[in-house]
């Protein structure tokens, strides 16, 4: 069994953006990113000085983590850092074995074989408020390696007005996909319920004014419910 840098596995909850919002899901957060976003809201599963939070797993003890919070089939959403740092092939697997789907989201900076397993393949490409530049061909090849283009969905965050254009932009490079918008969780240890839904508020107005009407805008619905809490 191959070994996994873990930073969490909880749940069952529902996942809080894109496609598959409100659905009941386990999370499996990897630990470790290729990325260093400017406004990260999970920084424990990024940066290097929260390795002794992290966990080095086989496969088959992540299995079993995720069998004793959920022993029925469910959603396992795979998330980070960046998921894609890890091979997670085994443990698709095995899920899929005992009726399980898997989701996950990465920027779209690495790209692994096993992106043919997943059933939901969300790419979130960040943005220029991020700091990150996106290097379109290695973004073409996730693409490439989903199981269909009906898999994937395309989910980007929207921060300001030049994050507003850039994604526009990266919907006329790329209409065959269907888009979720959400506002950018700027404060991730101050956001209040209030400060969300302006920016959801703004980013819908932003949605008609260009008559962008094959958006999906959406907020980070964990947050309304839950502030930053982690483990929901």
């Amino acid at each position: 069994m191959s070994q996994l840098i873990i930073s969490e596995v909880f749940g069952p909850t529902i996942q809080g953006e894109g496609a598959l919002v409100g659905k009941p899901t386990v999370f499996v957060r990897s630990g470790g990113c290729d990325y260093r976003c400017s406004w990260c809201d999970t920084l424990y599963a990024v940066e290097k000085k929260y390795k002794n939070e992290w966990h080095t797993l086989s496969t088959e003890e992540v299995w079993s983590q995720i069998q004793a919070l959920s022993p029925t089939p469910i959603l396992i959403t795979l998330s980070g850092g960046n998921p894609a740092l890890q091979d997670f092939a085994k443990l698709i697997e095995i899920g899929h074995k005992a009726g399980y789907t898997f989701a996950m989201e990465t920027q779209g900076s690495l790209s692994k074989p096993w992106f043919k397993q997943i059933d939901y393949l969300t790419l979130s490409p960040k943005p220029p408020s991020s700091g990150m530049e996106t290097k379109w061909d290695a973004f073409e090849k996730s693409v490439s390696l989903a199981k269909s283009p009906e898999a994937i969905s395309i989910k980007l965050v929207v921060a300001d007005d030049i994050d507003f254009k850039w994604a526009h932009e990266v919907q006329q490079r790329y209409p065959q996909f269907d888009y979720y918008l959400q506002p950018c969780n700027l404060q991730a240890d101050e956001v209040t319920l209030e400060q969300g839904l302006q920016s959801t508020r703004e980013l819908i107005d932003q949605v008609v004014a260009v008559g962008w009407h094959q958006a999906t805008v959406l907020p980070q619905l964990h947050n309304i419910l839950w502030g930053n809490q982690r483990g929901v």
